[in-house]
C-alpha cells in the first residue's frame, strides 16, 4: 500500500476519532448540568451514567478486538458510528434518570469498540509492524477533539438546547462519520497488496512472519505489566482531565491562572505527539513510553515542593507525558507481541484501565477534597510504579 495511501487512510480515521471522542468522552463536561437540570436529576448523576458507559466499554473491548482481528476495522468502526448516532438519539428522547442510563449503556457499547482501542487494531490489521506512524498520526488528529468538541457542544446547546446538541451529534455520526469509515481500505485488499509478488523467493515470507510475530519471553508477565501501565495511565489522565484546575488551585494559583495553565495540557500532547512522530520515533518504543511515564511525578515532585509557580511546567509536562503514553497504547502491544491477535489483546489489556477510568474523578476528588494539593501523591507514587513497571520489560529481538 502506497504511502499516499496510507496518510489518507490516516487523515480520514483520525477525523473520524475527532468525531468520536468529541461526541461522547468530552461530552458531559459541557452537557452534564443542562442535562440533570432538565431531567430533574443531579449533575453527579449524569457523571454516574456516564461512569457505567466506561465499565461497559471495559467489558466490551475484548470483543471488539477480536472483531477487528477476524473481520477488520471499516465493518465494525461503521457499526459503532450507528451505535454512537443511535445513544445520541436516545438521550435526546430520555424523559428521566432510566431512559438516561439506558442511552448512556448504549454509548458504552459505541465507545468499547470504536474509540482508540479500535482505531489502534484496524491500523495494524491494515498494515502489520508498520503501523507504528499511522497510530502516531490518529493521535495527532484525534488530539484536538476537546478543542473542536467543547466549543461545538456549547454552541449547539445554545442553539438549540443539549437535545438538540446530541441529535446534532447524532447526525454528524450518520452523515461524517459512516462515509469516513466506510471509505477505509477492505483488511484483505490491504493484505494482499503487501503480499510479496509472484515468484519472489518463500525466506521473504518466512523472515517477514518471524519479524511479525516475536513473542515475549514471559508473555503472561508482559500482559500483567502492560495492563497495570495502561490502568495508571488512564486513572491519572482522568483524575487530571476532571479535576486539574480545582489541583491548580489547592497549590496556590489563582482560578483564572489555574484555567490557562489547565488549557497547556492540549497543546502540550499534540506537541509531544509530534515529536514522538518526528524524533523520538527513532528510539525504541518502549523507550519513549519510560521517558513519558516520568513526566508527571517529576512535574508532581516541582509542583508539590515549589507550589503555583511551578504549575505551568507541571501542566506541560503532565500533557507531553499523557500525549506519548496514549501512542505507547497503541506500539507497545504491537512491539513486543507483533500483529497476530493484537486487536483482541489489546482489548483484553485495556479493560483495567477504562475500569480505572471509571473510578478516577470520584477516588481522585474525594482524596483531593480531604488532602488538597497532597493528593498528588496518589499519582506520582502511581506514575514511579508505571515506570518501574516499564524498565522490568525488554525490548524482543527478532528473528
Amino acid at each position: 500500500m502506497s504511502a499516499a495511501s496510507q496518510r489518507w487512510t490516516v487523515a480520514r480515521l483520525g477525523t473520524a476519532q475527532t468525531l468520536a471522542w468529541a461526541s461522547s468522552y468530552y461530552l458531559p463536561a459541557m452537557l452534564a448540568a443542562p442535562m440533570a437540570h432538565d431531567l430533574g436529576v443531579t449533575t453527579p448523576t449524569v457523571f454516574a451514567a456516564f461512569s457505567v458507559a466506561l465499565i461497559v466499554s471495559a467489558l466490551l473491548g475484548p470483543f471488539a478486538g477480536r472483531a477487528i482481528d477476524r473481520h477488520g476495522g471499516r465493518p465494525v468502526l461503521v457499526g459503532t458510528n450507528l451505535l454512537f448516532a443511535a445513544s445520541l438519539a436516545g438521550m435526546a428522547l430520555a424523559q428521566g434518570p432510566v431512559g438516561l442510563f439506558a442511552a448512556w449503556v448504549l454509548m458504552g457499547v459505541a465507545m468499547g469498540s470504536g474509540l482508540y482501542e479500535a482505531a489502534f487494531a484496524t491500523l495494524v490489521r491494515l498494515y502489520g509492524q508498520g503501523a507504528r506512524g499511522a497510530i502516531t498520526g490518529i493521535t495527532l488528529i484525534a488530539g484536538f477533539a476537546s478543542t473542536v468538541g467543547w466549543p461545538l457542544s456549547a454552541w449547539m446547546e445554545v442553539q438549540w438546547g443539549w437535545r438538540g446538541a446530541c441529535a446534532g451529534w447524532a447526525a454528524l455520526h450518520l452523515l461524517v462519520g459512516v462515509p469516513l469509515n466506510g471509505w477505509l481500505p477492505h483488511a484483505d485488499a490491504a493484505e494482499k497488496a503487501s503480499e510479496p509478488p509472484a515468484g519472489a523467493p518463500s525466506t521473504l515470507t518466512t523472515e517477514k512472519a518471524a519479524s511479525a510475530s516475536p513473542a515475549p519471553v514471559h508473555p503472561l508477565r508482559t500482559t500483567v505489566l502492560l495492563s497495570f501501565v495502561f490502568a495508571v495511565t488512564w486513572f491519572t489522565s482522568t483524575a487530571m482531565a476532571a479535576h486539574l484546575p480545582r489541583l491548580l488551585q489547592a497549590s496556590g494559583t489563582s482560578l483564572q491562572a489555574a484555567v490557562a495553565m489547565a488549557a497547556l495540557v492540549g497543546p502540550a500532547q499534540v506537541a509531544a505527539r509530534l515529536l514522538e512522530f518526528g524524533f523520538l520515533r527513532r528510539l525504541h518504543p518502549l523507550l519513549s513510553a519510560q521517558l513519558a511515564a516520568a513526566a508527571h511525578p517529576v512535574g508532581a515532585a516541582l509542583l508539590m515542593v515549589v507550589g503555583g509557580p511551578a504549575a505551568a511546567v507541571f501542566t506541560v509536562l503532565h500533557g507531553a507525558g499523557n500525549g506519548i503514553l496514549t501512542i505507547a497504547k497503541g506500539t507497545l502491544p504491537l512491539v513486543l507481541f507483533g500483529p497476530a491477535g493484537y486487536g483482541a489483546r489489546q482489548g483484553l489489556m485495556m479493560v483495567p484501565a477504562r475500569v480505572a477510568q471509571a473510578f478516577a474523578p470520584v477516588l481522585f476528588g474525594m482524596l483531593l477534597d480531604s488532602a488538597g494539593a497532597a493528593a498528588l501523591w496518589l499519582t506520582t507514587l502511581l506514575g514511579l510504579a508505571a515506570l518501574a513497571a516499564l524498565w522490568l520489560l525488554r525490548p524482543v529481538a527478532r528473528a
